[in-house]
């Protein structure tokens, strides 16, 4: 689809790299010849993950344990990564989310979900921003959203909450750092089941008839997200800032995805509850 050689010469960071879709897209970067940096809070995984990309792709991989809820963290994660080369793109992959009725969250389940979805990519980004700036290097800052910030969403209210701030910021940046050379898109991806996200969002006991109802009758594939997210961080989409693309197979004009839980009744609820506390 592309030339192997799109991202060459490009440094990506990828947040949350580790699995799931980061891991997807970080694999893509990395095929289309991208130096490739990985975080995430579990260092083990970060390796398996690096270690799979050198050895089939013989890519340049590198990890960083890093919690992003920590902007003291962060902020020493990205002295690390400047200390070898300027980074090039910033993709805000990492984030937290479950399914809840909101009037039973706790401040600090709430905070749980917007730390690494709203906080963490802020930090992410004004660190990478400001060594940008003060060097005159440009960037793409790349941040992976959700339908929510189109429909909402009940019983994820702080995911669709943190989402949207992301997405503001991905439109006031456009702004004031598209003149430094510094580009900021999003994309809103709908269902690409992972094995964490599907567990949280997608529980047992959840009817299983979604992919159907989707006008395409069917979920996303991880090397679909991969390829729009390569060209959105390359240099032929140079003229795309400020704008989120959707990718969810038409599903967000349809229902906002959180309509069969309308109708689970206490017990299920109570079940999903007991079931997250013992995660």
């Amino acid at each position: 689809m592309f030339e192997k050689s799109l991202l060459a010469h490009k440094r990506i960071l990828v947040t949350g790299g580790g699995s799931g879709l980061g891991a997807a897209m970080g694999r893509r970067f990395a095929e289309l010849g991208a130096e490739l940096i990985v975080c995430g809070r579990r260092t083990e995984l970060l390796q398996q993950t690096a270690a799979s990309l050198r050895n089939e792709l013989g890519a340049k991989v590198t990890t960083i344990t890093c919690d992003i809820r920590d902007g003291a963290a962060v902020d020493a994660m990205m002295d690390t990564i400047w200390r070898e080369a300027p980074l090039d793109v910033l993709v805000n992959n990492a984030a937290a989310t479950f399914i809840a009725q909101t009037e039973h969250l706790s401040f600090r389940a709430a905070d749980a979900i917007l730390a690494p979805t709203l906080h963490g990519a802020m930090y992410c980004t004004l660190a990478a921003g400001r060594r940008w700036i003060e060097s005159a290097h440009k960037g793409v800052i790349l941040s992976i959203l959700s339908t929510s910030t189109i429909t909402g969403r009940a019983f994820t209210v702080p995911s669709a909450m943190a989402k949207s701030a992301v997405l503001a910021m991905t439109k006031s940046l456009a702004v004031e750092w598209g003149p430094k050379g510094i580009r900021a898109v999003a994309i809103a991806p709908g269902a690409f089941p992972t094995p964490g996200a599907t567990g949280q969002i997608r529980p047992e006991g959840r009817e299983e008839s979604w992919s159907q109802r989707n006008p395409l009758g069917r979920p996303g594939e991880h090397d679909e997200l991969a390829n729009l997210a390569s060209f959105l961080i390359s240099d032929p989409a140079g003229y795309i800032n400020g704008e989120m693309v959707v990718q969810d197979g038409g599903a967000h004009l349809r229902s906002s995805g959180a309509e069969d839980l309308l109708q689970w009744t206490d017990a299920q609820w109570e079940r999903q509850r007991a079931s997250r506390a013992k995660g």
